[in-house]
């Protein structure tokens, strides 16, 4: 009896590791629905390693939204906005009127011509560019403070690459300015930066006079803490679209 030629281990085993493959990911990705202030919605959800994710498109449609993206000097930038009084079933219902950004051009006229009073929110380019510019300086002091913990050798070379984004970005807020609000935000995004440059400017300038920094030596800095004070207050501002000023960036 002749032993017929079995067929490649390779020719079964590759079909096989793909099916493995795809079934380990159809189980990771397990798909449940949104609800939104207790109400249902068609926003399917998307759960990868036991973390829920949804899509900003089907997300921004269910409230009566609009995603819209932007190309800065450091890469993209997405801005999700939701008009407050939306009529998406009372999805948003309950939620405070700065819950959501708010254009301040482009205002509707009446049916007799005359333009509606401009809203008093921040521009959406504006809140872009403001946007870019919390980033950049967010890295700016990211790299300050993980080089100061480290103990790495801290000089202008090391913080320099970061100050110059961003001063780019604070140019592009500069001109993304264009209302009264905007302006008045821009302010406080400017003497954030300010600040940013002391902090970073002080470290370096121990540094050079060979000064002891102790790793924690940020956590009871007086400036780097109203520096994040007011990186948390521009951030609760930008997601209300809402020009405020409580103090925290003086």
């Amino acid at each position: 009896m002749v032993n017929k030629p079995g067929i490649p281990l390779k020719k079964v085993a590759l079909p096989a590791i793909v099916l493995l493959v795809a079934v380990s990911l159809c189980t990771a990705q397990q798909q449940a629905l949104l609800l939104l202030n207790g109400q249902s919605t068609n926003v399917p959800v998307i759960f990868v390693s036991d973390h829920p994710y949804v899509g900003l498109e089907a997300l921004a449609k269910v409230l009566n939204g609009s995603l819209s993206t932007a190309q800065s000097p450091t890469g993209s930038v997405v801005a999700l906005s939701v008009a407050t009084g939306s009529s998406g079933g009372g999805l948003v219902a309950g939620a405070s009127s700065a819950a959501a950004p708010r254009a301040a051009s482009g205002s509707a006229t009446s049916g007799g011509g005359a333009a509606a009073p401009a809203s008093s929110g921040l521009s959406r380019g504006f809140l872009n560019a403001g946007i870019e510019e919390a980033s950049a300086l967010r890295e700016w002091h990211s790299a300050l403070q993980s080089t100061i913990q480290s103990g790495f050798p801290l000089s202008a070379a090391v913080v320099d690459p970061y100050r110059v984004e961003a001063s780019k970005s604070l140019r592009l807020a500069s001109v993304a300015a264009t209302s009264s609000d905007d302006r008045s935000a821009y302010q406080l995004l400017e003497r954030l930066h300010q600040n940013m440059t002391k902090l970073s400017d002080k470290y370096v300038n121990m540094r050079v006079k060979m000064d002891y920094i102790a790793p924690d030596a940020l956590q009871d800095d007086e400036l780097n803490q109203r520096i994040v004070g007011c990186g948390r207050f521009l951030s609760s501002m930008a997601a209300s679209g809402q020009f405020s000023d409580d103090g925290s960036c003086q």
